[in-house]
């Protein structure tokens, strides 16, 4: 390459041996994150897709007309087969991701309440249950709502409809429910919520993230949880989930024009071409979208519902396997292809597997899942500390060799007390002058120098435990079962400190 100053072989062979320090995205390994569907010819032909439209601008689909085009498919497939068969009034877009969609279900929500309330000096609120997705937490500080958290049966995982009713208000602009929740897989009373905030004129989204491209296609009966329900307004669903295109690409569907009007930004307030946005973003690359709409294609309905029976059957081994190794509990009545791991406690101590340690223990033979803090809800209940596994069509095919691998890894740490986050804490405190009192105190202000300085105390930057990942301060642990403890233990606002500063420190530039 002329004028260039690396050879493309030499870019590529760097680019590759980073990606080997990666976690596999292939071949069943990760439970959590990626979601294979086993087929090398769906993944290369959604290369080629992406490939093709690579300097296409998805900001002006009316000058990139290919961009509308495969819009207006992408999202007629999902209408079609997430509950709006030939309903015109459900309409929707193709975003970045479940978090951009459920941003905009958000926004669209509170900018109609404003809209119905000219003048109203009350901040609108969302009411959801606790098991809700992050991204709301997110969307009620960005866009300037309340944000009232309903608990959950601790041991189901599932709200009930009564608690919902209790929080309802004129001031409430949305209601989020799930289907199903990522925390446990528990499917919300979609329905029955439906049948309270549709005759009080509430928004009520179905976030159905995570789920939504595989209940779609469920070989089992489902309670009724899309757009299928008259009350539904909104419904989130990725395509790079369950759909198996490359990140990142969501679809939003909304029911009713005017409704969904509110998504859009627009604006002639300046000497330049008029924008007009129906998404976050302004300028964004078209290649996603050509990956989801091709593959649409290449599989149509049958081909995802054979994908989807091979995820179905594989969970259905695997739950079977879990719920047979003594010391561990399944979470609920988990929905759709994902479900989450406990202790169970109803055994004595010496016969209890810990699902953090298990999940180390899987971890060290090649197999990632994903671990899950506790939490205690503001009735006081508290959700157990879990381990999180999404199963995928791949997963089929190697579902002997990973409940060999999970049997064994619980076999490993069976009576393994759980790591004692307060314990770990109040070592760190006495460190510290004023002790745990300046440990709570800590998250207010705390510099990012503070913050390297105290994740460097607790062992998570740098260390001669730890596994390097990048520097000399993004090194992360080799077991998580001990960091996942001091989550549950730090005060929160401190926690989320620290992981943000975790987080920036792996990823700034090293000379």
């Amino acid at each position: 390459m002329t004028g260039f100053r690396r050879e493309a072989s030499d870019i590529l062979a760097e680019l590759e041996a980073m990606r080997a320090a990666d976690a596999p995205t292939h071949g069943g390994r990760v439970l959590s994150y990626v979601y294979d569907s086993g087929l090398p010819e769906l993944d290369e032909l959604a290369a080629r897709a992406a490939r093709l439209v690579q300097p296409v601008n998805g900001l002006d689909p009316t000058t990139f007309t290919s961009v509308a085009a495969m819009e207006a498919g992408v999202v007629g497939f999902a209408r079609r087969v997430l509950g709006g068969a030939g309903d015109d009034e459900i309409v929707g877009s193709v975003t970045s991701g479940g978090t951009e969609s459920c941003l905009l279900a958000v926004k669209s929500a509170r900018d109609l309440w404003r809209s119905l309330r000219a003048g109203s000096p009350r901040v609108p609120r969302i009411v959801a249950p606790v098991t809700v997705h992050a991204v709301f937490h997110k969307a009620a500080e960005y866009f300037g709502l309340g944000l009232d958290l309903v608990p959950v049966d601790p041991d189901t995982g599932v709200v009930s409809v009564a608690a919902i009713e209790e929080r309802l208000g004129d001031d409430v602009a949305l209601v989020v429910v799930s289907a199903p929740s990522y925390p446990f897989a528990g499917l919300d009373p979609v329905a029955d919520v439906a049948a309270i905030t549709g005759p009080r004129g509430i928004a009520l989204h179905v976030d159905a993230c995570i789920g939504g491209f595989a209940l779609a296609f469920w070989p089992d009966e489902l309670p009724a949880w899309n757009l299928s329900v008259p009350g539904v307004t909104s419904l989130s669903a990725d395509l790079h989930k369950y759909g198996y295109a490359p990140k990142g690409v969501s679809v939003l569907l909304t029911r009713g024009r005017d409704r969904q009007r509110h998504q859009y930004f627009a604006t002639t307030g300046w000497p330049g071409y008029p924008v007009v946005n129906p998404t976050l973003t302004g300028s964004k690359p078209a290649g996603p979208l050509a990956a989801a709409w091709a593959i649409i294609e290449a599989l149509g309905e049958d081909g995802f519902a054979a994908l989807t029976a091979q995820a179905a059957r594989a969970t259905v081994a695997l739950r079977e396997v879990v719920g047979g190794i003594e010391g561990l509990r399944i979470v609920g009545a988990p929905t759709g292809p994902l479900f989450a791991v406990a202790t169970d406690e109803s055994l004595p101590a010496e016969l209890r597997v810990d699902p953090h340690h298990w999940a180390d223990a899987a971890r060290a033979a090649g197999w990632h899942l994903q671990l899950q803090p506790a939490l205690t809800q503001a009735d006081g209940t508290r959700l157990p500390h879990t381990t999180h596994l999404t199963v995928t069509p791949v997963t089929e095919a190697v579902v002997g060799e990973l409940s060999t691998a999970l049997v064994a890894a619980a076999d490993a740490v069976r009576g393994v007390p759980t790591v004692d986050g307060r314990a770990l804490v109040a070592g760190l405190a006495e460190t510290l002058p004023g002790g745990l009192d300046a440990l709570a105190a800590a998250s207010a202000g705390l510099d990012s120098d503070g913050a390297a300085a105290l994740l460097r105390a607790l062992g998570l930057l740098g260390g001669a435990d730890a596994t390097r990942a990048a520097g000399a301060d993004g090194a992360l642990p080799d077991r998580l079962a001990p960091v996942l403890a001091l989550v549950g233990a730090l005060p929160p606002q401190l926690t989320e400190r620290l992981l943000v500063e975790l987080l920036a420190r792996v990823v700034e530039p090293r000379d």
